[in-house]
């Protein structure tokens, strides 16, 4: 299992120190959630705050994008640094052409479903993702507990993206920490991604590797 901490949880006031402990801990990528305010009641940053990331890490940066109108920012996003862009199921994005366009520019693609949608409603654009995020808890704010009732969804999207012998990964985020990435990764999860169970860890570093040998 992969790694991808959220940066949501950092102290901003000291963005590169926080990553340089991100790289330290021996994570696989960095998980950056981009918040609207308009998809989610809550707001983070842009392109330009991405960028400035972007100087300070070269680790792989997977973007995801809680936006009502992701495609119309992909192209600065991109320009930004973007390693993989992951846009809403829910979104008002036409999906298909957003993930195109995203792939067209050399960069990754994910697409994310929130609790309430089935996996099935994913299952259409699997062959063009690199990633398929499946929500833990509702999008918009760090350390929420983890629904451990997603966990069907992970399994459908397994049994999918194998059956059809896909190379998707299957990342879960909300809640994960020592005792719920276990379970996400039985259920068949790639990816974990770990906020505030990692920053605030006595041992980073051995959380990380826990998760990893799953």
């Amino acid at each position: 299992m992969k790694v991808s901490p959220s940066i949501l949880t950092c102290d901003f006031a000291y963005v590169a120190k926080e990553f340089q402990f991100v790289e330290d801990t021996g994570a696989d990528m960095i998980h950056v959630d981009v918040m609207d305010s308009v998809f989610v009641p809550n707001m983070s940053f842009g392109p330009p705050v991405l960028a400035c990331m972007r100087k300070v890490t070269d680790m792989f940066l997977d973007v995801h994008l809680m936006m009502q109108y992701p495609d119309r920012m992909i192209p600065a996003f991109i320009k930004a640094g973007a390693d993989l862009l992951n846009i809403h199921l829910e979104c008002s994005s036409p999906i298909d052409e957003t993930l195109d366009t995203i792939r067209n520019a050399g960069v990754k693609t994910g697409l994310t479903i929130k609790p309430a949608t089935p996996a099935e409603a994913a299952f259409p654009y699997l062959d063009k993702l690199d990633l398929v995020l499946v929500m833990t808890v509702e999008p918009g704010f760090g350390g929420q507990k983890f629904m451990a009732d997603m966990m069907p969804k992970v399994a459908a999207l397994r049994a999918e993206i194998d059956r059809r012998g896909l190379k998707t990964k299957v990342e879960v985020d909300g809640g994960i920490n020592a005792e719920t990435a276990p379970v996400a990764a039985a259920a068949g999860a790639d990816i974990a991604v770990v906020g505030s169970a990692l920053f605030n860890a006595a041992d980073p570093k051995a959380l990380v590797a826990a998760i990893q040998k799953l």
